[in-house]
Parts: C-alpha cells; sequence; structure tokens
C-alpha cells in the first residue's frame, strides 16, 4: 500500500503549507489527525533535532508584546503544534514564537487594515471574522483565559502541564469544547494554529523558520529570481536549496 501524504511528519506539514498564502512562505505580513492529536506522536521525539545554535538564538530573543507567562504559553503551545522530530526542526527550533511576537507590533495584529466598526454581531460563517476582536486582544485574552481553565482543571498553567495534557486542552480547544472568557475558544485556537504554521513556513526575515529548515525539508526553493534552470523537469526533486529574501543561502 502506498504511503499517504498525511502519515508521516513531513507530509502533514507539506499539506498544511498548502493552507498558508504563498505570500506568508516567501514574505509575510505580519481527513488525518487534527494538528494537536498529531503532535502527540511526535512527543518523544520533540528536541531531539534541536542544534546548540538555533536553541541559544531562541533564548537570546525577549518579546516585546508577549509578558513572561504568556511567553511560556506561546512556546509550550507551539512546541505541541509542531514538535521536533527526525524529519525536521520543531516550532521552537524554527524560531515560531519570535515569529508570532513580532507579528503583534505589525498593522495586522492592530486589525489596521480590517473594517472595525461594528456592528459586532456573529453571523452565518460565509460572512467570515465578525468579532471585535483583532489578533493583539484574541491572544492577550486567550491566553490568560486558557491559563484560567487549566489552573482550575489541572492545579497548573498550560505551560507546566506534561506533553499528553497539553495535548488535550489544544484538542479541546480545536472542537470548541472549553468556554473562555472573552473569546471563542475555536477562534483562539484557529488564531494561535495559522500564526504558528505561518512562522514556521515564512522567510527568516520575520524570525520564524530560521536557517530555512522548513523549506529545506518540504523542497520548497525559497525567493529565488528565477528558475529558468530547472524548466520542464517535472516531477524532479529542486537540487538547489532555498533562497530568503535578504539573499541568505543553505
Amino acid at each position: 500500500m502506498s504511503e499517504s501524504p498525511l502519515t508521516t511528519r513531513r507530509g502533514f506539514l507539506r499539506t498544511a503549507a498548502v493552507l498558508v498564502p504563498a505570500s506568508a512562505l516567501a514574505g509575510c505580513e505580519g481527513g488525518a489527525k487534527s494538528p494537536a492529536t498529531a503532535a502527540t506522536d511526535a512527543s518523544t521525539a520533540s528536541g531531539a533535532a534541536a542544534t546548540a545554535g538555533s536553541s541559544a538564538q531562541a533564548a537570546a530573543y525577549k518579546p516585546r508584546f508577549f509578558d513572561a507567562r504568556e511567553w511560556a504559553f506561546v512556546e509550550a503551545a507551539a512546541d505541541r503544534l509542531i514538535p521536533a522530530d527526525t524529519e525536521g526542526p520543531g516550532a521552537l527550533e524554527a524560531g515560531v514564537p519570535e515569529f508570532i511576537d513580532r507579528q503583534m507590533d505589525t498593522p495586522y495584529a492592530h486589525g489596521a487594515l480590517w473594517y472595525m466598526q461594528g456592528p459586532f454581531q456573529q453571523g452565518v460563517p460565509e460572512l467570515g471574522y465578525q468579532l471585535k476582536l483583532v489578533p493583539r486582544d484574541v491572544y492577550r485574552l486567550g491566553i490568560a483565559a486558557v491559563n484560567a481553565y487549566c489552573t482550575k482543571s489541572y492545579g497548573k498553567d498550560f505551560d507546566a502541564l506534561d506533553a499528553a495534557t497539553r495535548d488535550s486542552v489544544l484538542a479541546a480547544l480545536e472542537a470548541g469544547k472549553v468556554e473562555l472568557d472573552g473569546v471563542p475558544a475555536s477562534v483562539f485556537f484557529g488564531q494561535l494554529l495559522q500564526n504558528t504554521r505561518e512562522g514556521y513556513f515564512c522567510d527568516p526575515i520575520h524570525g520564524g523558520n530560521r536557517n530555512m529548515a522548513a523549506w529545506q525539508m518540504i523542497g520548497f526553493p525559497g525567493a529565488r529570481a528565477d528558475f529558468m534552470d530547472f524548466v520542464n523537469q517535472n516531477g524532479k526533486p529542486y537540487p538547489y536549496g532555498p533562497v530568503s529574501i535578504n539573499g541568505e543561502r543553505t
């Protein structure tokens, strides 16, 4: 039987990359297992692919938007959404938390390009996002509410829980089975998952995809100026490696 593209972490992330706009890969603004369940399968390998250099970079970054408690949540959640394994780095090694924090200072996170003049009424799904909360608000309210839920249910903040319990909390958020104060659970989870994906696959100038490891893993060429030397070679793996917007090469 041929292997499903979703039976491996590489296949799962390659499929997830399709859900991320192309602009997020080269330059961000600002029936398979669910992401939270898929993360459980790689729990024993989390951290195995981390390098000393990437760990030092992650430790050196100081968040500007998130406070210490919020930052601990973002790191713990991102680590479970995309854990490290033998096929590639996890979200922590790729700098995803840094990406998310840096995005909070962009017009996107302030909702500067959105229509935010009410009335704010939840309509049918076809109408799209209808809340009065911008991404900064979703994170601030969502993290506090999830930590409150975890403290009430488990006696600890989210980041202090073991990996399996974190996964169960994320799965409950994804399914909207948790009542959070101030923000719908599924909206908060969707925001976190989308930004985690973007940070994993973005150009490194935005803080994520450190060393372009995610691009190397899925065979994405990056921001090359042209591909004339690889025309009409359908089906062959791209052999040259990715290039970032600022000219960095692997």
